[in-house]
């Protein structure tokens, strides 16, 4: 399970164009906001994508890049990102494998995929975990704090 103070681990997966994504290419270049999600074009990830896409350009001045990280396929991802206008990658974990490599619990007796942010810093490091699969709106402004005190 990845903890605050940890290394990024190097994984590469496709985004919603089938291109890969190899995430080490943002190290030393950009703060990385990493957010697991169940699943696209629910209520509670279209709320947490729209609330990412509406403070995007507030991140990007901060020097930051967004991420969203769910099992869904491509086409999915960007049927998703198509519908509510989204200007941040969403990368398809399909295997669960990138998912299982953090350590993202599932919720609701294991049915449900969890709902995790990490705040990675410019060298790579772990600076912040949100966890909620309730609030999916609140990674957002726990994001900002913990990028604001970077």
């Amino acid at each position: 399970m990845i903890q605050i103070g940890d290394k990024l681990p190097a994984f590469t997966l496709n985004n919603q164009d089938g291109n890969p994504v190899d995430i080490t290419q943002f190290i030393g270049e950009r703060i990385l906001i990493l957010y697991f999600y169940p699943k696209d074009d629910t209520p509670g990830c279209t709320k947490e994508a729209c609330s990412f896409r509406d403070q995007y350009t507030v991140f990007q001045d901060l020097g930051c890049e967004v991420i969203g990280i769910s099992s869904d396929k491509p086409a999915a991802h960007k049927a998703f990102a198509m519908k509510y206008k989204l200007p941040f990658p969403l990368l398809a974990d399909e295997k669960k494998e990138v998912r299982t490599l953090f350590g993202v619990p599932t919720n609701l007796f294991g049915l449900l995929p969890g709902r995790v942010t990490y705040i990675i810093d410019k060298s790579g490091i772990v600076r912040g975990i949100f966890n909620s699969q309730l609030n999916a709106t609140q990674h957002i402004e726990e994001a900002l704090k913990v990028v604001r005190g970077i």
